[in-house]
């Protein structure tokens, strides 16, 4: 299959390189994803901290911040509109005053169980080259890599939340 603009020599050159092919997939995929979840009113970071709390419950800004890695004053932009339409609500932890948690509304999980027929169809689109064997196998081994890779996850935090990278 030729990509248009790409020359055959010049693509060797990029899939030598495991990271680089990933990083342009992923920018492909979040392209992917935005064009699905428009009609929704979501944006794929939007979309990525719903799924994230309805995941985890509960959660400070903080520890959210880390597992989607975004710095505090994107996170704070991207809690304000989300609240501002009622997907998700933050309070002062009762146990430390400083922090806030954050959790997802009960329209907020409505909302989520459209982004998943919205991301299955996108996923079905954009990996139909392979075959359902094939897309476990290469789920299976990104969770691996993302497991060797230490990647942030609320319950895999370093113990300081701040001073997560």
């Amino acid at each position: 299959m030729d990509t248009p603009g790409i020359e055959q020599a010049a693509r060797p050159q990029i899939s030598r390189h495991v990271g680089f092919l990933l990083a342009q997939l992923g920018r492909a995929i979040t392209r992917h994803y935005r064009t699905q979840l428009a009609p929704i009113g979501l944006t794929p970071r939007e979309t990525s901290a719903l799924l994230q709390l309805r995941a985890e419950g509960p959660v400070s800004q903080q520890a959210l911040g880390c597992t989607l890695d975004v710095d505090a004053s994107n996170l704070v932009a991207l809690l304000n509109d989300l609240e501002a339409e009622n997907l998700i609500s933050r309070r002062r932890d009762p146990d430390d005053r400083r922090r806030h948690l954050v959790d997802i509304s009960d329209r907020g999980t409505a909302l989520v169980d459209q982004v998943e027929e919205a991301a299955a169809g996108a996923e079905d689109q954009f990996f139909a080259a392979l075959t359902a064997e094939e897309r476990g196998l290469l789920r299976d081994l990104l969770e691996r890599v993302s497991e060797s890779a230490e990647t942030a996850t609320v319950d895999k935090l370093p113990g300081d939340e701040e001073t997560c990278t």
